[in-house]
C-alpha cells in the first residue's frame, strides 16, 4: 500500500505577529501527528520550528497605505516572486498570514494562474473596523478564512465574505481563572508599561507621546512609577538610542522572557491599539490603548466605520478599556488617567471586571492553533476529493 504524500502547506507571513501563529500552527501539526511539508515564508520563529523561508520576510513588514507606496517597487518584486514560486510547488493549502497588503496580491496572481491551490487567509480582515466591502472584495480569490474572533464568522456571511470558522485567539491558551484585585505589590512604586508598537511607522508616531507623558507624571510627581519598555528586538538598538534622550528613561526589555516577566509585574499599561491590548486583558493589567493614524489614513479616516478600535472592548462588547486616538492621545490627559488606574479606584476595577467578560468570551476547550491545524488538514483533504 502506497504511503500517502504530506500534506504541502505554503505559509505566506509578514510581521512578527504573523511569525509566531504561524510557529504555533507547525507545532500543532506536530501535536496532532500530521506530517506536513512546510515551505514558503518563515520568519525568524518558524525558522527556529525548521522551516526555510524563500527571502527575509522583514521586507513586508508595513503599515497603512502611505507606507505601501513608499515601499511599492520592492513589494511588487516580492509578490511576483512568492506568487511564482507557488506555483511551482503546487501546494494543498496556501496558507496566508498577517501582511495583507502583500498577502491578498499573492492570491490574486496563485488564483489566475492555478484555481485549483486552495487558498486560506488565518486572522479576519478587520472589516469590523472599516471597509466592510473587502469582505465581498476578497470573496473570488479566498476559498476560507480562520477567524480570532468569535463575532467574526456571522459578520463576514452578512457582508458576503468567504466561508469563515472560529478558530479562536493565541490569547485564549493564556487567559487565567484568577482575577487581579489591586495592585500587583503595595507599598512599592507603580509598575509601569509602555507598549509603542511593533512597526516602524507606530514608534514614529506613538514615541512622542509616551516620552511626553512620562515627562508629565515626572513632574506632577502624585504617583511613583517605575517603567518598563518591551520592544521588538529589531529595533531595541533603535529605540534604546532615542531614549537615552528622554527626561525620563524606561528599562528596555527585548526577550520574550522579560517581556513576560514585565506584564506579571505590571500594574497598569500604556499601549498601541492591536494585539496587545487582549494580551494585557490575559494578564489582568489595566491600560490606556492609544493610536496615531499617519497622514494619508487621516484623509481617508472618514471610511473607519469601528465603534471602537480596541479588540477587550470588542471581544466583551462594551466599551471598558479607555482608547485615546489622534489629537485626543495628549500627554496630559494620559497622565492623568494613568494616575487613576494606578490606584484601586473605581476606573480600575472596571477594567479589571471587563477582562473576566474577555476570558469568558474568548475561553475554548482546545487551543486555537490545533483547532485552525484541523481545519487546515480538512480543507486540504476535501481540495483532493478524499
Amino acid at each position: 500500500m502506497t504511503q500517502a504524500a504530506p500534506v504541502k502547506v505554503y505559509f505566506v507571513v509578514g510581521e512578527e505577529s504573523g511569525d509566531i501563529l504561524g510557529a504555533r500552527i507547525l507545532q500543532a501539526f506536530s501535536d496532532l501527528g500530521a506530517e506536513i511539508d512546510a515551505v514558503g515564508l518563515a520568519g525568524r520563529n518558524m525558522q527556529k520550528a525548521g522551516m526555510k523561508s524563500l527571502f527575509e520576510t522583514s521586507d513586508l513588514s508595513v503599515m497603512g497605505i502611505s507606507g505601501v507606496v513608499a515601499r511599492l517597487p520592492q513589494l511588487l518584486s516580492r509578490i511576483r516572486q512568492t506568487a511564482d514560486d507557488i506555483i511551482r510547488e503546487k501546494p494543498d493549502v496556501l496558507l496566508l498570514i498577517d501582511s495583507p497588503e502583500f498577502a491578498y496580491r499573492v492570491a490574486k496572481r496563485v488564483r489566475k494562474q492555478n484555481p485549483s491551490i486552495r487558498i486560506v487567509k488565518f486572522v479576519a480582515p478587520s472589516v469590523w473596523a472599516w471597509r466592510p466591502g473587502r469582505a465581498r472584495k476578497i470573496a473570488p480569490y479566498i476559498d476560507h478564512i480562520l477567524a480570532l474572533l468569535p463575532f467574526e464568522p456571522d459578520l463576514m456571511k452578512e457582508l458576503g465574505g468567504p466561508e469563515t470558522s472560529y478558530v479562536g485567539h493565541p490569547i485564549a491558551s493564556m487567559l487565567s481563572d484568577l482575577p487581579a484585585t489591586g495592585r500587583k505589590k503595595p507599598n512599592t512604586p507603580v509598575q509601569l508599561v509602555v507598549l509603542p508598537g511593533s512597526r516602524r511607522s507606530e514608534l514614529k508616531l506613538l514615541m512622542p507621546v509616551i516620552r511626553d507623558t512620562l515627562e508629565f507624571l515626572q513632574q506632577r510627581k502624585k504617583v511613583q512609577f517605575e517603567v518598563t519598555l518591551p520592544v521588538v528586538e529589531r529595533f531595541s538598538d533603535e529605540i534604546a538610542n532615542e531614549v537615552s534622550q528622554w527626561p525620563v528613561k524606561p528599562r528596555i526589555v527585548s526577550s520574550d522572557e522579560d517581556k513576560e516577566a514585565a506584564f506579571l509585574n505590571a500594574d497598569v499599561a500604556l499601549c498601541a491599539s492591536g494585539t496587545v491590548t487582549l494580551e494585557l486583558a490575559a494578564y489582568r493589567v489595566p491600560m490606556i490603548s492609544i493610536y496615531k493614524l499617519d497622514r494619508m489614513m487621516m484623509l481617508l479616516r472618514h471610511l473607519i466605520t469601528a465603534w471602537t478600535t480596541c479588540l477587550p472592548n470588542l471581544v466583551a462588547d462594551y466599551p471598558f478599556v479607555p482608547e485615546k486616538l489622534n489629537e485626543n492621545s495628549h500627554p496630559h490627559h494620559l497622565g492623568r488617567m494613568l494616575e487613576r488606574l494606578a490606584t484601586d479606584s473605581p476606573e480600575r476595577q472596571a477594567q479589571l471586571e471587563g477582562f473576566e467578560v474577555v476570558a469568558r468570551n474568548l475561553r475554548q476547550d482546545e487551543p486555537p492553533q490545533i483547532i485552525a491545524a484541523r481545519k487546515l488538514l480538512e480543507l486540504a483533504n476535501r481540495k483532493a476529493g478524499k
